[in-house]
């Protein structure tokens, strides 16, 4: 559930931070002339409105494509970003031993991510893999040594 909160958060700022540009751009640039005493809609007919709008978007759409970017690299249990990039598998065999992957992991062992090292056509899976009582097998066989 702090997994999606995260990105609730992350899209909640991103819309308020776009919000409070667009008003800053509104107070700021002045409102189109009246041709033929009609007063048109300011896009598409003033180039200085047209350029802020797509300044606008353009902005926009790269912070909510940073803000998915972020969240694919976090843990899907605590929302922490994953750390500790491990190569799994080998470039130089791939056809006996399939594709190499790059591995990361909780830094509180919740569980790893898979991402293919390497990338063709269409989508590359990602695959997370919960790690369900890691830490509570590591004591109790750190108990059973002593």
């Amino acid at each position: 559930m702090r997994y999606w909160g995260i990105l609730a958060l992350k899209f909640g700022g991103i819309a308020l931070l776009i919000r409070g540009l667009w008003l800053g751009l509104l107070w700021v640039l002045p409102a189109p002339h009246a041709f033929l005493y009609q007063n048109f809609r300011p896009f598409g007919r003033d180039l200085t409105w047209t350029v802020a709008m797509l300044v606008v978007f353009l902005l926009a759409t790269g912070l909510v494509y940073l803000a998915v970017a972020d969240q694919i690299f976090r843990c899907r249990k605590c929302g922490r970003r994953l750390r500790m990039p491990v190569l799994r598998g080998s470039y130089s065999k791939m056809l006996q031993e399939g594709r190499p992957k790059i591995e990361y992991i909780c830094p509180y062992g919740h569980g790893t991510l898979s991402v293919p090292g390497t990338h063709f056509q269409g989508r590359d899976p990602r695959v997370w893999h919960s790690n369900k009582g890691l830490w509570e097998n590591l004591v109790a066989a750190d108990r059973g040594r002593g």
